[in-house]
């Protein structure tokens, strides 16, 4: 079976489900987006590591993981999911010690946020995406918006209806100065989700 890289598209929120979130991978070589419904605190560690300038006051457990690697010389080289069982996935992380190369079992979120942290590809089957990936519908208004967010709501996902999705608060009306306020108000209480979005609001400006 012949593997398929994918990328991370971005991270989605569930305004209906509390705590629920999806994480949207896109395969780089095509137009499919492969929804991954996934835990808040998963949501968290992986935005955090996508988000580089934000860095929190202590290490979250992906953190400790990596860190624990680095002293021990063991590297993360991918990640592959491998397996799509009554709409969960299953993923294994291909790690190197020595030479010896390791399979370990672990959840696609888990895995998903080590790899940010070690810089590894991410892989799944043709087959699984054949299955799972699906196209989002793209607002016509929207069509040639390069930022336009073409995320999904998890309760969407679960719906079987895919749209866009729009951003939890508006920080379009905050100056510079709050901004970088809430900002480090949002990283102090370890709300990194709200942290992502408040520096993507600083980056546009």
């Amino acid at each position: 079976m012949s593997l398929v890289r994918l990328n991370i598209k971005g991270i989605s929120y569930s305004q209906t489900q509390n705590g629920a979130y999806a994480l949207i991978l896109n395969e780089i070589e095509g137009d499919r987006k492969l929804p991954i419904v996934i835990g808040a605190f998963e949501a968290q560690s992986i935005a955090i590591a996508l988000e580089k300038e934000i860095r929190p006051p202590r290490p979250l457990t992906h953190d400790l993981f990596k860190n624990f690697a680095d002293r021990f010389d063991i590297v993360v080289k991918q990640v592959i999911i491998h397996k799509l069982v009554d709409g969960v996935f299953y993923s294994s992380l291909i790690c190197e010690r020595d030479k010896i190369e390791e399979i370990i079992d672990a959840r696609t979120s888990d895995a998903i946020a080590l790899a940010l942290r070690f810089d590894a590809p991410i892989f799944t089957y043709k087959n699984i995406l054949d299955k799972a990936g699906i196209y989002l519908k793209v607002d016509p208004k929207n069509e040639d918006d390069e930022t336009a967010d073409d995320s999904v709501l998890v309760d969407d996902i679960l719906a079987g209806e895919l749209e866009p999705t729009v951003s939890q608060e508006d920080y379009s009306s905050k100056t510079l100065e709050e901004l970088h306020k809430l900002l480090e108000e949002a990283v102090n209480s370890e709300d990194y989700e709200k942290a992502a979005r408040i520096r993507d609001e600083v980056s546009k400006r």
